[in-house]
This record gives C-alpha cells, structure tokens and sequence, in this order.
C-alpha cells in the first residue's frame, strides 16, 4: 500500500490495500495517461498500455492525425477544445475568449499524510472545504503539477490513499501563474477512462440513486449506451431527484459478487456525475461542479480548488462496495465526538402538532415519552415570530412568547427538571417575503433586479455568500443556542435556489454565486460547531436533498426523507444504504395512517425499519393507541441493545423488495463477526407459498452461532423451526428457514451471536 513512481518507466502507482491505479507519463511532450485501475497487481513496467506502439501513435510519432490520439487516449486531466472530442474535465476561457487548454507533465511530489483543502470567501477569508482527514498518519499523497504554458495555468492533481482504505481520494487546483485573468468555465475533480477490454465483449450498466421529494435515492440500473448518462443537480444543493453517484458495474454483478467502479463527490452543492462511451467503445467517467451556472475570474497569482472525489473499485459486488464508502466516511470524513456514541432516542413534535403547539402540549408529550425511555425533545418548526403556518417568519429568529410564555430557557428548564434534553429546528438560510428581516433589508435575499422572483413554499434565499448576512445568521443561530440549555440542532433547507443575482458581484463575477454559496453553508456549519462542540448538528433539506458527504464532515446523521412510511422506507434506505454508514441515517417511527401516503402499517414493523438507523420517534405519543405506546419501551431498549452493531457494523443487503416484490431483508455483523442483527421484512403475503431460505452474509465461516429471535415476530412458529447452533459456513450456505408471516407487513428480527 502506498504511493510510488519509477524514475526509469516514469510510471506512478497508486495502492490501496486491493488495488492499483497507474498513471504513466508519455516520452515526449508529457501527456499524463491513466493505463490502469483495477485489482492489486505487481509494479510491472505498464508503459506497453499507453499503446504508443500501434495506431494512431503519440503526436510526435504522427503529427498529421495528431486528434486521433488526443480522441482516444486515457487521458487522466482531458483538455478542451484541441482534439479530444470527450467530455472534458477543464474548460478555460483566456482574455482573448478562447478556451483552448493542453495540460502537460511539469513536475510531482510524493508525501506522508493529506493536506486540508480550502476556498477563499469574497471577503478574503478562507474556509476549510469537507474533505477527508488524515488523523492517525494513515495516508500518503501524490501531487502532479500539470502546466499549460500557453495559458500560464498550472493544474495541481491529488491523489491520497489510506492503509486502512479501498478508497482514492481525488481534487484538483488550478494556479494562475499568468499576467492575466482567465476564466474557469468547467472543472471535474475526477475523470477516468476506462478501455473497452476491460468490459470484453459486453458494456457495463451504470447505477445511479435518484428519486425525487418523499422518493429519495431509489436505485437505478440500466445497461450503459453510446453516448452520455449523467446525473445532475443546477438546484443550489445536491438534490432529491440525483445523488452525486455513478457506479458501472459488469452486466452480472449482485450484491455478493462482481467488479465496480463507483465514484462520489464530497460536496454539498451543483454537480455532474456522468460516464460517456464513445465510437470505441471507450468509457470517460468523471464527476464534478456542474459547470451549469458556474463561471470563475481567476486572476494572476490565485487558485482555485475543486471538492474531493472518491473513487472505488470493487470485486465484491455492492456489498464490498458499501463497506469501502461506510468505512471511509466513518474513519476519514465525520469528525462528529457522535460518531461512535449511542445517540439519543428523540421525538420530534412536527408530525404530532405541526404549528399548534405551545409549551403545555411539548412538556406533555415529552412527559409521556420520558416515561417509555425517549430521552429528547425536538421542537420542530413554528417556535418564532408570528409563524403560525409556512408563510411568514423565516428569517425573524426571535421566540414566540405567546407559544412559549418564558421562551426557551422556560421550555427547556422543564425537560431537564424531568430528564430529557432539548433539540431545535433551523432553517437559518431561508426569509419570508412577510418577515421584520425581509422588510428591512429586501436585498438580503438572492434575485435578479428587474425579474420577477419565483417562491418556493412562500419564501427566498438569503444571499449568505455577504459576509454582513452570514453574520447576521449566524449570531441569530449563536444566540439562540445560548439562550438556553439545547443539545440538538436540525438545520433545515426546504426549497432551491434560482433567481442567481447578487448585489455584491458585478457582472463578470455572478458566476461564482452557486459555488460560494455552498462554501457559505460550510462556513457557518464550521464556526457553529467550533463554538458549540458539544452539539449534536442533523441536517436536512425538505427531507434528504441535502444528503450527502460534504454534509457528513460537519453532522453525524441526516435526516434520510419526510416520508417515514416504512414499506416506502425500504426502498429509500436500501439506496442510501448503498453509499452512506446506518449510523448517518435519520429513522424515525410514525403515526399510522402515515402523515405522507395514508398507508397502515403494524407498529413493530414501523420499529423494526426505523431501528437501521438514529432511532427516534415522529408522532403524538400521548394520542397513540395505548398498545402502541406499551410497545415504545421494548424498541428503544431493542436500540440501545443492538445500536453499536448497527452504528460499527458492516452492512449486508439480504433481499430487496423491489426485486422480490413479498419481502425485504438486510443485516449487521460487527466487525469482529461475534454477533449481527438480521431484520426480515414480509411486505405481502404469500398464497400457498412455502417458508422462505435466507442465507446469511458476513459471519465467521469456522465460528458456531446461536440464534435468536428478538422482538415480536411468530416465537410459536420460530420455535418449531429453530435450528439451534450452526456454524457461520452453514448459514451462509446453506441458510435459515423464515417462516411465511400472516397478513401484509409483518416483521422478524434475529440475533446472531457466536457460542
């Protein structure tokens, strides 16, 4: 593992524990040429797959068809506009307006650990983007300084790895070392190109999460095409309908078994992911700032640093898949002192009251909740100003003392006299047009002078990318967090931008606005938890529109959608699951019929969803039925019992249901193998059917294990069929019966321990 480059073959190889990328410098002019990313192999001399000795040659072999090559070749940095007619990863504009750019060898540096990556505020101050962190000396880093000495511009490639990772971490900085300011029209901060061999005969099928409000991050495959797939977001954050996602995986690649290559991006704002195949069959993969909306002046003498990308490559299917992401954001990327602590079972009040609600109804319901282990209270939206519905409000962060005669430190002097803690909701980056802080100061908020705003749940944007609002925000949040004993924020984000026009750029720099907006958001994140470190931070955009890894470097959980509908749930968490650690997806139980879809679902199967992630509760317990709220006692101690199998553990997707259609099955084991936790979804009975076999994944294969059933499920039937001890080979293999459940939407859930 580690980085290393041969003097003699000018060969860079970069190692993971399971794989080796090589990045080989052309003998003449310097083109830098990525010939190979796969599996682990030895440091051969690889410079026969830069192809130099077939057609079409290197241009200093064969000038005349000097675009053939540019046109074919694995390029790792593609330039636009002299040749190679791909999708490319930089596009910069001169002062003449052309946007010609070739990007050629200069120099290289290798070095222990991983360096922090920063972007610069219009103020002049600079903000540390999220990134992966290098915290125990685990990492080295490759930097190649590219040059193209016709624009003065230097390109400033990483590469980092970690001993304990699959991963490898990507940015790229562009330097302007010219007398002039160029314009940066498009920058990935990843591109690879993948040759046809690696495919055979048949191309691969790409998998993306999209979805949209209430559907988030469902799992897309389809066989990939000449031409271009992309997934996308022009939206001011990374969406409900794409995640910054795109795995290609071999046609017969399952969850167990199969080759990937998968990319993420470590931002929260536009991007593009896409992967485009040519006339060769040739892949170009790349992810990136979506260059829709985005114009950058860089001047002479700055730089310009792109987000951080991860790359994967995979032989275990999805599963090894997941295990490379889960581990890496949960050992390099969340810094939260949550991240390997049992978080608190909360109940949010939003879907209990909505906006009715005073100080009386929240102590009532969290009396009731203290009783049943609940150990917060989360006070959702309408707590300020007059906001007694959506329309007014955001932006006047000042409590309502009519809802809450004695404000906060009333409210939460309260919950601590009976022993629950006190969270909060923000939606600090948001005004009402009907709001003291509009009224004042109109042109706080992002628009277009002359055009006609366009409102999204009845309220604008602020321009947070001001230094003079930024503060503004943040010592409204500052304050209120001060103001009384809070240990919990969720920090909401309910519509998009649009309307991108702000008053502190002149025409030539409006480009930068959907950019240092996002670095905005990390700015205020950042100095809330260096002043509140204590603070468990959730974040949330209408849902999951904001879920992504960016968001992970400052909070530990992300609310993971509005719909809590269980069965809806399944689908929604199996995606998220692909990519993010259980451990960052908020999952809560709800009142039934649902709030979203009207659906009726068993309680313990509502539980039983909920429990794969941070477990809480969104419903009025003192209204519940009284079977209901007897049963709330047995999830939470089922939470804190198997939460560090869930939190620490690897993920295994058993079945999904949007392939079996009549259950859903998934599983943790614990890193050591000595126990997991196997939940078994039934979402429609099955007539005349048999029980059903589910082999296990992950265990010990020489190891005995026990099983148990937990919960509530069928013990009279699990009895008559529990096959006692088996070793973890057997139950790989050749497996468990799970009994056909009565009805619709039933649930089992098992113990796997080692005896």
């Amino acid at each position: 593992m580690g980085i290393y480059f041969d003097e003699e073959s000018r060969l860079f190889f970069i190692e993971t524990k399971s794989t080796t990328m090589c990045l080989a410098v052309t003998d003449t002019e310097g083109f830098l040429n990525n010939v190979y990313y796969g599996a682990k192999i030895q440091r051969d001399n690889l410079r026969y797959l830069l192809r130099t000795g077939v057609g079409p040659f290197v241009p200093s072999v064969n000038e005349r068809d000097r675009g053939s090559y540019l046109d074919c070749a694995r390029m790792e940095f593609p330039s636009s506009g002299v040749g190679d007619y791909r999708p490319s990863s930089v596009t910069i504009a001169d002062c003449a307006g052309h946007d010609s750019s070739q990007f050629l060898y200069e120099s290289h540096r290798i070095y222990k650990g991983k360096e922090c990556l920063y972007a610069k505020l219009p103020e002049g101050s600079n903000v540390r983007m999220p990134a992966t962190f290098d915290g125990e000396g685990k990492a080295e880093t490759l930097e190649i300084t590219l040059s193209d000495d016709v624009l003065g511009i230097k390109a400033l490639l990483s590469y980092s790895v970690f001993d304990d990772s699959d991963a490898i971490l990507k940015s790229v900085k562009l330097v302007n070392d010219s007398d002039s300011t160029v314009i940066i029209e498009k920058l990935m901060s990843s591109c690879l190109d993948l040759d046809k061999g690696v495919w055979g005969e048949q191309t691969p099928d790409a998998v993306t999460l999209s979805g949209t409000w209430a559907r988030e991050r469902r799992i897309d495959r389809r066989p990939l095409q000449r031409g271009t797939t992309e997934v996308y977001s022009t939206r001011g954050e990374t969406s409900h309908q794409f995640q910054p996602f795109m795995a290609l995986c071999d046609r017969n690649t399952d969850d167990a078994t199969g080759r990937i290559y998968a990319q993420t991006l470590i931002w929260s704002g536009n991007f593009i992911c896409g992967s485009s195949m040519d006339q060769f069959d040739n892949i170009r993969s790349y992810i990136g700032i979506n260059p829709e909306h985005f114009k950058w002046n860089l001047k002479p003498g700055e730089s310009f640093q792109a987000p951080e990308a991860v790359l994967v490559y995979t032989e275990d299917g999805f599963d090894g898949m997941s295990h490379i992401f889960h581990d890496l954001f949960r050992d390099h990327l969340i810094r939260s002192p949550y991240l390997h602590k049992e978080r608190p079972v909360l109940i949010n009040n939003w879907e209990a009251t909505y906006f009715d609600f005073n100080t009386e109804k929240l102590l009532s319901i969290a009396s009731e909740a203290k009783k049943c282990g609940i150990e917060m209270l989360v006070m959702d939206d309408g707590w300020f100003g007059k906001r007694s519905d959506d329309n007014s409000s955001l932006g006047d962060w000042v409590v309502n003392e009519d809802k809450l005669p004695g404000g906060l430190k009333a409210l939460s002097d309260g919950l601590e006299k009976m022993g629950m803690k006190f969270g909060i909701w923000f939606e600090p980056e948001m005004v009402s047009p009907d709001s003291d802080l509009y009224l004042a100061h109109p042109d706080w908020a992002i628009a277009v002078p002359g055009r006609k705003p366009c409102k999204m749940r009845n309220q604008y944007v602020l321009d947070i990318t001001r230094s003079e609002v930024r503060d503004h925000v943040y010592k409204c949040v500052s304050d209120i967090l001060k103001s009384a004993k809070i240990s919990y924020v969720k920090w909401d984000m309910n519509r998009q931008l649009c309307d991108l026009g702000s008053t502190q750029f002149d025409p030539e720099s409006m480009g930068r606005l959907s950019y240092l907006y996002t670095i905005s958001v990390y700015d205020l994140q950042g100095r809330l938890l260096e002043e509140f470190p204590d603070l468990l931070l959730e974040n949330c955009s209408g849902g999951g529109a904001r879920y992504d890894a960016g968001m992970l470097f400052y909070s530990p959980q992300i609310w993971c959608s509005d719909d809590t509908d269980a069965y809806e749930r399944l689908s929604i968490q199996a995606g998220t699951e692909m990519l993010y650690p259980l451990s960052t997806m908020g999952a809560h139980v709800s009142a039934s019929p649902n709030h979203i879809t009207g659906r009726v679902m068993p309680f313990d199967v509502r539980g039983a969803v909920a429990l794969s992630g941070t477990f809480g509760y969104e419903l009025d317990i003192t209204k519940i039925p009284e079977e209901e709220r007897e049963a709330i006692p047995g999830q939470v101690e089922l939470y804190h019992r198997y939460g560090e199998i869930v939190r620490e553990g690897d993920y295994f997707r058993i079945a999904r249901e949007a392939e079996t259609v009549y259950f859903d099955a998934w599983m943790s084991v614990l890193k050591d193998k000595s126990k997991a936790l196997l939940t078994y979804i039934q979402c429609k009975a099955y007539p005349n059917g048999k029980a059903r076999v589910i082999r296990l994944k992950g265990l010990d294969p020489d190891s005995s294990y026990e099983i148990k059933l937990i919960g509530t499920g069928e013990k009279k039937t699990w009895e008559a069929i529990s096959p006692g001890a088996l070793s973890g080979k057997t139950l790989m293999n050749a497996g468990i019966i799970v009994p056909l459940l009565p009805g619709d939407y039933a649930q089992m859930m098992f113990e796997i321990s080692t005896i």
